[in-house]
């Protein structure tokens, strides 16, 4: 019988995410949306306002005996930047910043351990702002934006933004890669 778990991760635009994790083996399912905020069931709009505080995220649904949750947050770590606060390149906002959303606590403490491995790894030159928060919520972004790169290959943010982040992935994580 196939046990899953689930983590959530914010660390910039839902579309570049979503299209690194799902090059995972062991990821089942990815779900692109909203975190952390304070407003049941926003709008893109809503949250693109600031007001709501929700991060843009994915939540992950995963087989544990295929990935660990470690290797999930060190790709989550090495594939966008978590010295830039409220910020993923040309991203502004609180909705773009960098937080795992930890379930249980287990996975806070494993959050907390794989941050102190990446820390003493000194490959930034800032300090590292991502936070580890309790999940508290999560709602589903507006359809289009599921599989946004598998559906949209050629649009200009997939070919400037995502293809790049996938090339560093495909340079690092090819061990773990479908």
């Amino acid at each position: 019988m196939n046990k899953t778990q689930t983590t959530t991760l914010a660390n910039g635009c839902f579309w570049c995410t979503e299209a690194i994790f799902q090059q995972l083996k062991g990821v089942e399912k990815i779900t692109p949306g909203y975190s952390g905020g304070n407003l049941p069931n926003p709008t893109s709009e809503q949250v693109y306002s600031g007001e709501t505080n929700h991060a843009e995220s994915i939540q992950i649904t995963y087989n544990p005996e295929i990935i660990s949750y470690e290797d999930l947050l060190d790709v989550f770590w090495h594939t966008h930047n978590p010295t830039t606060l409220n910020r993923q390149g040309a991203d502004v906002g609180t909705m773009y910043r960098s937080v795992v959303f930890y379930h249980d606590e287990e996975q806070k403490r494993i959050a907390n351990e794989v941050l102190r491995k990446v820390t003493d790894e000194n490959i930034y030159d800032k300090p590292i702002v991502t936070k580890i928060t309790k999940f508290t919520n999560f709602y589903p972004a507006a359809n289009y934006h599921k599989n946004y790169y598998k559906n949209n290959p050629t649009a200009p943010y997939c070919t400037f933004v995502i293809e790049p982040k996938l090339k560093n992935f495909w340079g690092k994580y090819k061990h773990l890669a479908k």
